[in-house]
């Protein structure tokens, strides 16, 4: 998989500034939520073929880099 910073970009015009798929108006979040209700990547891609697995995944990274980034108090 590509690094996700190829995928995962941020445009203040789109979606409020939420981290999007490139090219698409589909937010991490919405992925990550799309996991988190149960749905499985198949499932996934093929109600937003727009999106790749490369995505999915660089969705995840994206979560995984900003949660490594959080300090504890």
């Amino acid at each position: 998989m590509a690094n996700y910073r190829e995928l995962i970009f941020i445009n203040p015009h789109v979606r409020f500034g939420r981290p999007c798929i490139r090219n698409t108006r589909i937010s991490v979040y919405d992925v990550l939520s799309f996991l988190a209700a149960g749905m499985n990547e198949k499932e996934i891609l093929i109600d937003y073929p727009e999106l790749s697995s490369d995505d999915i995944k660089a969705c995840l990274s994206y979560a995984a880099d900003k949660e490594h980034k959080i300090r504890v108090a």
